[in-house]
């Protein structure tokens, strides 16, 4: 048991060692963001059920960044939404946050969302994530991260934050939200919580099983 004990601080020491290594840092000289961050991609083939697994399955890391440089290193060489094709989304998240609504990080939290008409998704996810780094949102460490979705009849924008039933919050979010896209008034907003949507997933995805299973029985019968 002693031996064990021993053994035990050096293993945690490597553990750390190996956190500190992933964790990037800005180079000499480069001017630090406040947080560090994740950009994300993933793409999805339409119509084929959603799931968690397949989900995490899909999306993948570009690449974390701790510096104002190191963010237009990686953005400038990325295609923007506009050009995107298909069923494709970019994440930008905190570093240590997974893009995806069961993180810890995520799970009492929830989104607003904006659909948009073609055409605008590159400049208002520019105009999102410039905020977002910059701390123009001014709500501490409540925001997780954004996510810009390509679709084939419209573009859809969206911020994650942690607490969902923190109102002020997420009114503040939405009035900073629409300042810096310069959004029209009459522009809708929705707020939709990580609970909902993981619930309407499972409804769906619950569904599609009993169709499939309807349409088998049926097709025995006859």
């Amino acid at each position: 048991p002693k031996d064990s004990e021993k053994e035990k601080p050096e293993e945690d020491d490597k553990e750390q060692n190996i956190i500190k290594k992933k964790m990037v840092v800005p180079g000499p000289g480069e001017h630090p963001l406040q947080y560090n961050f994740t950009f994300w991609y993933s793409r999805r083939t339409p119509g084929r059920p959603a799931s968690t697994q397949s989900y995490e399955q899909n999306i993948k890391q570009i690449g974390s960044f701790a510096s104002v440089e190191q963010f237009w290193r990686f953005y400038s060489h990325m295609i923007r939404p506009g050009d995107l094709t298909g069923h494709s989304d970019f994440h930008l998240f905190k570093e240590g946050i997974k893009p995806m609504w069961e993180d810890d990080a995520n799970k009492m939290g929830g989104k607003w969302i904006i659909r948009l008409r073609k055409g605008l998704a590159s400049r208002c996810w520019e105009n999102l994530i410039l905020a977002m780094l910059g701390e123009q949102f001014m709500v501490g460490e409540e925001i997780c991260g954004a996510v810009v979705s390509v679709r084939f009849q419209e573009d859809i924008i969206s911020i994650w934050n942690k607490t969902a039933s923190d109102q002020a919050t997420t009114a503040r979010i939405r009035d900073t939200l629409r300042r810096v896209l310069n959004l029209p008034p009459n522009t809708i907003m929705e707020y939709k919580t990580h609970t909902d949507s993981i619930n309407l997933t499972a409804n769906t995805s619950f569904s599609n099983i009993n169709n499939r299973k309807n349409k088998q029985t049926n097709g025995f019968e006859h």
